[in-house]
């Protein structure tokens, strides 16, 4: 049998029934301790015997007073500041039920000194018991198990956090802290000290034969990213702890590898959790464009928050078959329907949406790929993003949903490309159908780039890197703003559960990030250098722009309640829906390429094609 003591057991002194009477044994020897300070060192005979006659009022009202205060529901050996607060008050407590008790009985010459004396005394007492038995029992579990060497990047704030969860781990034992403040350098923190800064980082995993570094830093800030570039200078792999969602999946506290979302993200989305409860929560949603990367995260949040009926749409079998099968297992007792549909297709959509009559609609199905959509498929972006979306959008009016939420995207702002125009166009039918149907809540979500959603940079770039280059970047200055996909969906439930009607609602997206600076984290993050993985720029694609905005021109933006969403304000932007209805019917399949521009011109005015 190992010798190895088991965590989280308690031992006999951490017992509340011993406890008690060790409490009670120094309240007595502090009660004896005041009245011998009391009468400088010589208490009279008359005085001990005085003592003993009322020790059991100070007992009793100790008693009362420390577990009244749950005092004992704390483990001694993880006595913090916390605990010895709670303690101060059930200390004071106590001696005022003494007072009190010794007061009413006037009890005749009683030194009244003693009464002031005692709780100082006890206090000390019994928080000393308390530190000793911290140190006693936390040296007797193992501090650090003998494993790999382990560098701790981050504040020795963050680091404080951190070590606790290494206790006990037979992988890695810590060897130092490296921190991004200077003037914490040569201090100490649970016996492992602070050997240097970042800069110092490949120097010192040598030095220290280092075989990872556990980045303890926030998500997304730049000790993180400068970690990742000192680590591989030198190879060091690149470790954090699990996020709060992958504790919750893990019955385990192992360090993992860093993805590209630790480095890019932000603090976690707050979200009205009982407002979307009593949204979502026995409730039938319907979901299009569900098998999309959007799409079935949304599905995800939607499920967790209890909806009775969940209906899916998707055009691609593959990916519906996908979310079926996740979701079934995940959510067995959500009842989970499962269509392979066009949202081009009015009376399919019409049709399926009558069968379950829900009261939230989340429109996800459209195409996005800016180059793909601006040649040879112009058609095929007006009939998905715009069609798709009269089309949803009426039927969720017809069905009487309350609320009906559209996925749009930052380049629909100012476009240069059919595809953003395209988005900018379902906006303006979003808008205009909201008008026919009072009875439903229209909004629409804009957002930048997710973070490893289908054909979004990052998954190029990781195929790239896995060929051994080169990673192809259009421009070295061209940037984006990035979220990852559960932020962008839980905004997204967010903005549906508080929007009013025709509003668009704007995401916090961050600070924008250079996609030369994203290609280079990704190459890190492989543990390659830009010597193994070449960068090459190819140019600018058609359509694409340099920077992308959130705002158009003659737009500004209103605070919400919530930090993370903002709604834009501008002019009346409505269209004629049936005009719109007509002129892609009679487009044909395969319209001029100038004619289809010069149309979208005429219905999105800030639609400015370049090229």
């Amino acid at each position: 049998m190992s010798a190895e003591p088991q965590r989280g057991r308690l031992t006999g002194l951490e017992s509340r029934w011993l406890q008690l009477p060790i409490d009670l044994a120094l309240v007595a020897a502090a009660w004896w301790f005041a009245f011998w300070l009391r009468f400088n060192l010589d208490t009279p005979d008359e005085f001990q015997t005085m003592m003993v006659q009322t020790l059991v009022w100070p007992l009793l009202g100790f008693a009362a007073s420390l577990l009244g205060f749950g005092v004992y529901r704390h483990i001694w050996r993880y006595t913090s500041v916390a605990e010895l607060t709670r303690l101060s008050y059930a200390v004071a407590l106590g001696g005022l039920l003494t007072a009190a008790a010794i007061l009413m009985l006037r009890v005749e010459f009683f030194p009244r000194s003693v009464l002031l004396l005692h709780p100082v005394l006890a206090l000390v007492a019994l928080g000393a018991a308390r530190a000793l038995a911290r140190i006693a029992l936390s040296g007797a579990e193992p501090r650090f198990l003998s494993g790999k060497p382990l560098l701790i990047v981050g504040s020795v704030q963050d680091a404080a956090a951190a070590l606790p969860a290494l206790r006990g781990l037979r992988q890695w034992t810590p060897v130092g802290i490296v921190s991004p403040e200077a003037a914490e350098k040569g201090r100490s923190l649970q016996g492992l000290s602070v050997v240097g800064v970042l800069a110092d980082l490949p120097r010192l995993a040598e030095r220290l034969e280092a075989a990872a570094a556990l980045v303890v830093s926030p998500p997304g800030s730049d000790a993180r990213r400068a970690a990742l570039m000192g680590a591989s200078e030198v190879g060091l792999p690149l470790l954090t702890m699990p996020r709060p969602d992958e504790w919750l999946r893990n019955d385990h506290s192992q360090p993992r590898r860093v993805e590209l979302e630790d480095l890019l993200g932000r603090a976690p989305v707050a979200l009205d959790e009982q407002g979307l409860s009593e949204l979502l929560a026995g409730q039938t949603v319907m979901v299009t464009g569900a098998g999309g990367s959007i799409g079935s995260e949304l599905c995800r949040q939607i499920a967790r928050f209890g909806v009775r009926r969940l209906v899916c749409v998707d055009v691609s079998e593959y990916a519906i078959y996908q979310l079926e099968r996740e979701l079934a297992a995940s959510h067995p007792q959500m009842e989970g329907l499962y269509y392979t549909g066009n949202v081009r297709e009015f009376d399919r959509l019409l049709a399926i949406a009558e069968q379950y009559w829900p009261t939230t609609v989340f429109h996800a199905a459209a195409y996005k790929h800016v180059p793909l959509m601006e040649s040879l498929n112009e058609i095929e972006a007006l009939r998905t993003n715009v069609l798709g979306t009269l089309n949803a959008s009426r039927v969720a009016g017809r069905v009487g949903a309350r609320r009906f939420v559209l996925i749009s995207t930052d380049k629909a702002v100012n476009p240069t490309n059919v595809m953003g125009a395209s988005k900018r166009l379902a906006e303006q039918v979003l808008q205009s159908v909201a008008v026919e149907f009072a009875q439903t809540r229209y909004v629409a979500v804009r957002f930048g780039n997710v973070l490893g959603s289908s054909g979004s940079v990052v998954p190029l770039f990781t195929s790239q890197i896995a060929r051994g280059g080169p990673v192809t970047v259009t421009h070295p200055d061209i940037v984006r703003y990035f979220m990852t996909i559960p932020e962008a969906a839980q905004l997204v439930l967010q903005a549906g559960l508080m929007g009013q009607t025709r509003q668009i609602f704007v995401l916090d997206m961050g600070e924008p990030v250079k996609i030369v600076d994203l290609a280079r984290l990704l190459i890190r993050l492989a543990g390659q250098t830009e010597q193994d993985v070449p960068i090459s720029f190819t140019g600018l694609r058609p359509g694409e722009k340099l920077f992308e905005e959130l705002l158009a021109n003659d737009e500004t933006t209103e605070p919400t309640p919530h930090p993370k969403l903002r709604v834009a304000t501008g002019a009346d932007t409505r269209v004629d829906t049936e005009a719109v209805l007509q002129w892609i019917a009679s487009a044909g399949p395969a319209p001029s390429a100038a004619e289809l521009r010069a149309w979208l011109q005429l219905m999105v005015r800030e639609y400015q094609p370049v090229g």
